[in-house]
């Protein structure tokens, strides 16, 4: 069997195997009660509910076109990209392509190069705060398809924003690939919390990248799950904290199963005074290997930690969790920490739990449970079961 080296993962994809352009037209939009009753379900179980939870906006993209939009908020400017791109001159001008280079790697290249890009667009306005969650869903259908969607997310001063974006395939499907472009744009004093869920199938490649700018006081959280591993994922996010008093938390949750590769990553460049950052990797490996990585770059005043932590448990035909926490201080007064730890379930917090009345399995649910600290708020009742579902397995 082919094994990965511990520092230098195999993660190299050929997207020419792959169809990357639509084959078929466009269907016509329709409303959110005539999704298929299947794909609604597999939507909720990555946190994108059709009925239940409030909404402010949602967007549905079925592999290469826009299924369902939908806004019920005058202050939430909610659009294709593509249609965006063409309305907005300014777009194109002041944010297209910045938080994210288009020559960083083959796969924003190939994103870059589509004729019509695919993915969404929100602008909030100065001032308005979305009081409910905006969902977008990016899934697909057809096997040997390579969806690469660009996202642009803009908001302006004061402006706040729950957003959360499921990504997900049919189970079942034939080798396929998912790249996603994610810019974020935060004026001053504005706060956005993205959440992202995903669940692939063992036939999937997965690249997602995601670029914000962040001006003074701004707030930028991000959460990242992946309860379903691809056969590959490869996660690059890069965050610049440029004005005085900006702040990110960025949130991973991986678990990792027989025969996926996962390489998590996560860069934060504090520039500018009284800046701060947070990385946070949680990952449970069943088998298959992951690498927990996060660097933090101080450019002046701040404060800033990485936390990388990994549990074990089953290391069968060669699975492993590498943590590479990283800081990188070029100013006197940095504060800057960072910490890494790797285990397994302590048989003392199983005892203490079954002293309590539990049993054993339902003792060690309990504590994976605890380790994945998964208390993102509204994401609905499929995506909770999810994560009881993974400790209940991880129980036996």
């Amino acid at each position: 069997m082919k094994t990965h080296s511990l520092s230098e993962p195999e993660l190299t994809l050929d997207l020419g195997r792959y169809r990357a352009q639509p084959d078929t037209p466009p269907p016509p939009l329709i409303p959110l009660a005539q999704v298929d009753p299947k794909d609604a379900q597999m939507m909720a179980n990555v946190g994108v509910t059709l009925k239940g939870l409030p909404r402010a906006g949602a967007y549905l993209q079925r592999d290469f076109y826009p299924l369902c939009l939908l806004t019920w908020s005058d202050d939430l400017d909610l659009l294709p990209l593509a249609e965006a791109l063409n309305r907005y001159d300014w777009l194109r001008e002041r944010y297209y392509w910045r938080a994210v280079p288009a020559d960083l790697n083959p796969y924003t290249a190939a994103c870059a190069a589509a004729p019509q890009p695919q993915g969404f667009f929100i602008h909030v306005k100065a001032g308005a705060k979305i009081p409910f969650p905006v969902q977008a869903c990016l899934y697909m259908t057809r096997g040997d398809i390579v969806q690469a969607v660009h996202n642009v997310v803009i908001l302006d001063e004061g402006a706040e924003l729950n957003l959360v974006t499921g990504c997900t395939i049919h189970q079942g499907l034939s080798a396929s690939a998912h790249l996603g472009v994610t810019e974020s744009y935060l004026a001053p004093q504005a706060k956005l919390t993205s959440t992202m869920v995903h669940s692939w199938n063992p036939h999937t490649e997965v690249r997602p990248h995601s670029g914000a700018i962040v001006e003074a006081g701004g707030v930028y959280v991000e959460n990242y799950c992946c309860l379903r591993p691809a056969r590959g994922i490869v996660t690059e996010p890069r965050t610049w904290l440029n004005g005085p008093g900006a702040s990110a938390k960025y949130t991973t949750i991986i678990v990792g199963s027989e025969g996926s590769v996962i390489d998590t990553g996560g860069e934060v460049f504090l520039n500018g005074d009284d800046t701060k950052a947070e990385l946070a990797h949680r990952a449970v490996c069943t088998g298959g290997t992951i690498y927990q990585r996060g660097l933090l770059v101080g450019k002046a005043k701040c404060r800033a930690h990485v936390d990388c932590a990994g549990m074990i448990l089953d290391s069968r035909r060669g699975g492993f969790i590498q943590s590479i926490p990283g800081l990188k201080s070029l100013h006197p007064e940095a504060r800057m920490s960072h910490e890494a730890s790797i285990g397994k379930i302590a048989p003392e917090q199983v005892e203490y739990l079954q002293t309590r009345g539990m049993d054993e399995r339902e003792a060690i649910s309990l504590i994976i449970r605890g380790f994945l600290g998964a208390n993102i708020m509204g994401l609905g009742p499929e995506l909770d079961a999810r994560l009881a579902e993974i400790a209940d397995l991880a129980g036996h």
